[in-house]
């Protein structure tokens, strides 16, 4: 958990002229934490039917950034392993795909500190966790039109929470199961408890806004963004300058430029992605594309959920990549799709020191628990094994 760590950077709310969220003006450290020492995101719900005229939902705790803004880090120009910041270390934890489908509706209603108890203490220890959300959040309405869809109650924000995740990313293939109605109940019940999501919002400078905090003395920079959407939905799921939805990273330009406003003033930039084919352990060509031009436009770690199977992280140059972190909660069928984990990765500003699979399994319960001793090793080189068939390295380049 984001321990002691604050909010940079405050919101200014845009009229009808922007349709958007208006810039950071520099660094100003808020005392908005909250009193479990948590960041406490300044969330502001918009009404999507209406972005002209209401302020937009940030995702995250800050706008977009400002570029004019500088970072701790020396020199800019220096390699990026040189590029430290503050020369404090901060330790990230990654989980995928958490849903309450099913029996883990009664789960989080009755019993929600078990949901992630088989994860502690990793999860909680970290100085920023980040997971995936899967799922709409409310009650009611209408499905929208697709295979699969996912609901859970607002409590599904306090679990994670608890927990010790620090940030939630929604940018994801069913965000939306219940429509642009069930994206307005999914912003009031971020908005009355403060949940830290990201990924979605009221227009796409929103959706990508990244969740931003001062940790251990760096600056911490978190984006969200899907590849898959389902074709018959992508126009009205997809955040636009003036439409609700997902931040999509289909529109690569524009999450680019996302990268590189917040690598202007961050000392880490952290990009989390629904991507991958699901129920295959290699990475597809888009996330091999895609991955570099991220690391290109000043991603220090790239990593993300999606396929339903684990696969293979390592390191591309400077950076860290995990194709696939997996399902972590989840109604999950097979012995594949029960293969779960988390990713922790320690980086000082742009370098990354360490990277560590902690694998685990989810049990007929569809709760997840970390594995030890015989268990953990097999899995473990099992998942050194995947890096075969990705253009990851296990050391840095």
């Amino acid at each position: 958990m984001a321990a002691q760590s604050r909010p940079w950077g405050y919101l200014a709310g845009l009229g009808l002229a922007a349709f958007a969220i208006g810039s950071l003006a520099g660094w100003v450290d808020s005392s908005a934490s909250s009193d479990s020492g948590m960041v406490t995101p300044a969330v502001r719900l918009a009404d999507p039917a209406s972005p002209t005229t209401s302020p937009v939902l940030v995702g995250g705790v800050s706008s977009v950034v400002a570029p004019t803004s500088t970072t701790t880090t020396i020199d800019p120009d220096a390699p990026p392993a040189q590029q430290t910041g503050a020369g404090n270390p901060v330790t990230f934890v990654f989980g995928g795909d958490v849903h309450f489908d099913g029996p883990l509706a009664a789960t989080l209603a009755n019993e929600p500190a078990a949901v992630f108890a088989g994860l502690q203490p990793a999860l909680a220890d970290a100085d920023v966790a980040v997971v995936n959300l899967e799922s709409a959040i409310g009650s009611g309405g209408r499905k929208a039109p697709k295979a699969f869809n996912f609901q859970a109650a607002p409590a599904a924000f306090d679990a994670l929470t608890a927990a010790g995740v620090d940030v939630i990313s929604m940018a994801n293939n069913h965000a939306l199961d219940y429509g642009q109605d069930g994206l307005v109940q999914t912003f009031a019940a971020a908005a009355a408890v403060d949940a830290p999501i990201i990924g979605v919002g009221g227009n796409e400078m929103a959706a990508l806004a990244p969740w931003t905090a001062t940790v251990n003395g760096q600056r911490i920079a978190v984006i969200a963004a899907t590849s898959v959407l389902d074709g018959n939905l992508i126009r009205d799921w997809t955040a636009t300058e003036d439409h609700p939805g997902v931040a999509s990273a289909k529109r690569v330009d524009q999450l680019l430029a996302a990268v590189a406003q917040a690598r202007a003033v961050a000392d880490t930039v952290v990009v989390f992605l629904h991507w991958g084919t699901e129920a295959t352990f290699c990475p597809n060509r888009n996330q091999q594309d895609l991955a570099p031009r991220l690391i290109g436009a000043g991603a220090d770690i790239v990593v993300g959920s999606h396929a339903h199977r684990v696969l293979a992280g390592g390191h591309l140059g400077h950076a860290y990549v995990h194709y696939g972190l997996g399902n972590l909660v989840f109604k999950a069928g097979g012995a594949d799709s029960r293969d779960t984990g988390l990713l922790r990765v320690t980086a000082t500003g742009r370098r990354i020191d360490a990277a560590e699979w902690l694998p685990g399994r989810i049990g007929t319960n569809y709760v997840p628990t970390l594995l030890d001793g015989a268990d953990r090793d097999r899995e473990l080189a099992t998942w050194n094994s995947r890096r075969a068939c990705s253009d990851l390295a296990e050391a840095p380049g």
